[in-house]
């Protein structure tokens, strides 16, 4: 597999081995050692699985406590994934790294712990799946607004529909900084 650092630390583009042939191909979505070696030792305890439909835009979303890292895929169709670092007294605070993921190009992203999450969908339909380092905990849920202009993500779609919850979180700037995780180095 590949491994392409990004400029978030921590944040991992990864590039599965896929063997195809006529009949289709085989891939290995996660293998722990493997993962491990590239520096993903968090242990996984939840998978889950969206769909969604064309303009489709979830997100931006993020734990604290029990910060979620999210090892992040397309079974089927295209995002545009985007990871924030929302941790106080990192050195990346506030920016961001977006990518393409599909089922055609069966890239991975690693969304490790402290950054907040989102994707927008570009296909028709998409299935995305993710696997959790931790259990969803709504008490602990959080969210930034997905196009907070202080973080400046460049969506690759301006016309796109949101939950109600997620219409209505607030800027990076006004959340409390209690309500945020911390840079460890």
């Amino acid at each position: 597999m590949k491994v392409i650092e990004t400029k978030l630390s921590d944040v991992l583009i990864i590039e599965p081995k896929v063997f195809g042939d006529s009949r289709g191909f085989f891939q290995e979505t996660w293998q722990k050692v493997r993962y491990e070696e590239i520096g993903i030792t968090e242990p996984f305890v939840q998978d889950n699985l969206s769909f969604s439909t064309r303009g489709v835009l979830r997100g931006l979303h993020y734990q604290n406590p029990n910060g979620q890292g999210k090892l992040v895929s397309v079974i089927q169709g295209e995002v545009y994934d985007v990871a924030v670092d929302i941790r106080v007294g990192s050195p990346t605070f506030g920016q961001w790294e977006g990518v393409h993921l599909s089922g055609e190009n069966h890239r991975q992203l690693w969304v490790p712990p402290g950054f907040a999450h989102g994707f927008c969908v570009l296909s028709e339909t998409v299935y995305f799946m993710y696997k959790c380092t931790d259990i969803y905990n709504p008490a602990t849920e959080g969210g930034i607004l997905w196009n907070d202009p202080d973080i400046g993500i460049e969506w690759p779609l301006q016309e796109v529909i949101l939950s109600e919850k997620d219409k209505v979180y607030p800027l990076l700037r006004d959340v409390a900084i209690e309500r945020l995780p911390v840079y460890k180095s």
